[in-house]
């Protein structure tokens, strides 16, 4: 299991007990809050707080749009809720880069982060019911979005809009949004892994975009009208490997787009697995044999008298999809998208209501040495459950 991976699920549980040991009472600020380029907060009656102009802990709900002007901060929102009132950006970075945002509730704006600059972290957060996208990047290059629940937002979840590259989308639950869970446009050379992406009314979806990797992912349940779990419009050169995708009314739509691999994928049960307007698009189903291709639901409805190649796991018969698209060695079983070890709950469990303890203890002192003992224990967490995965799988 990749160990950032540990570390967003351990940061996102710790977030979660955060918000209900802190109790936090609702603040509410006077206007627009900013974190200027001096390290000034601005009004400075604001429920923020820092000891050193690097690290801005909440000390309150808000009720106003947050603009961060300084570069190489830790925006740590310690469970609090930052909230609009349908309109404007719920936290903005205006010529700052290096930022990381995190431990926050965002809701009830129009974005509810706005990220127009590179080299930012978002990560572990609840960005949901916005009246237009959770977050958006604009030309923002090599920025992390990990292990945040971004649900119910008007129109997509994430956005990355043109000439955004490098970037990473990685453990987010991306759920109920009434359009994309992300989408991407004219962007390339960004990572998309695993990521739940499930129930919104699209999946993803890449308009004139090369380069990126989708995989490690569940994809389920976009089904509104032609709902579809992947769509690649006027795209090349993109690589969809080793996710889940199933019950969607497309698996794969498929406009204009050519020489895109897809391998290791499980189709499953959607009203059509793959479906092209043009057959002239030729792609590449599969990684070659031995490796094979994808797994199919719908394959032995199609091919009942197929059988096994020796014992590859690859049926002997190829999976049509259109003249220019076939799977030549499609896999007779699902293939294993690795997941959460369950026995990993108990230590999880414990570990979290030690850090409960621990904030209990300094609640009286909350911008204090706290937040330290919180990232250690954090980081020893998840290093601690990261070998336990690699034993498990040894």
């Amino acid at each position: 299991m990749n160990r950032k991976l540990v570390l967003m699920t351990v940061l996102t549980l710790l977030v979660s007990m955060l918000s209900v040991a802190s109790n936090v009472q609702p603040v509410k600020a006077s206007g627009t809050i900013y974190i200027r380029a001096d390290g000034s907060i601005d009004p400075p009656t604001a429920s923020i707080s820092t000891s050193d102009n690097v690290t801005y802990t909440f000390t309150g709900n808000i009720n106003d749009s947050i603009v961060v002007e300084r570069s190489s901060i830790v925006i740590d929102g310690a469970g609090c809720i930052v909230e609009g009132t349908g309109s404007g950006n719920g936290i903005r970075l205006s010529a700052s880069t290096n930022v990381t945002i995190q431990n926050t509730t965002i809701k009830a704006f129009y974005y509810g982060i706005l990220l127009p600059s590179n080299n930012n972290s978002v990560l572990g957060n609840n960005i949901t019911a916005n009246n237009g996208y959770g977050i958006k990047l604009i030309s923002s290059n090599s920025n992390s979005v990990s292990g945040n629940n971004i649900t119910a937002n008007n129109e997509s979840g994430i956005w990355l809009t043109p000439s955004s590259s490098n970037n990473s989308i990685s453990g987010n639950n991306i759920t109920a949004n009434n359009w994309h869970g992300i989408r991407l446009d004219s962007s390339s050379g960004n990572s998309i892994s695993g990521n739940n992406i499930t129930n919104n009314d699209y999946g993803i979806r890449l308009s004139s975009s090369s380069g990126n990797s989708i995989s490690g992912n569940n994809i389920a349940e976009n089904k509104y009208f032609d709902g579809y779990g992947i769509h690649l419009y006027f795209c090349a050169n993109n690589t969809i490997s080793g996710n889940d995708i199933a019950n969607n009314y497309y698996g794969i739509l498929l406009i204009s787009s050519s020489d895109n691999r897809f391998y290791y994928n499980n189709f499953i049960n959607n009203t059509q697995q793959v479906y092209f307007p043009s057959s002239s698009y030729p792609n590449v189903w599969d990684d070659g044999y031995p490796s094979g291709g994808n797994y199919w639901s719908d394959y032995l409805s199609r091919y009942s008298n197929a059988s096994q190649i020796d014992a590859s796991g690859i049926w002997n018969q190829s999976y049509n999809i259109n003249t220019s698209n076939t799977d030549n060695y499609p896999l007779m079983n699902q293939y294993v998208i690795p997941e959460f070890p369950s026995f990993l709950i108990v230590p999880l469990f414990m570990s979290t209501t030690l850090l409960a303890m621990v904030f209990y203890r300094r609640k009286h002192n909350i911008i204090g040495v706290w937040l330290d003992e919180i990232q250690v224990i954090a980081f020893r967490i998840a290093d601690f459950l990261f070998c336990l995965c690699c034993s498990s799988q040894s």
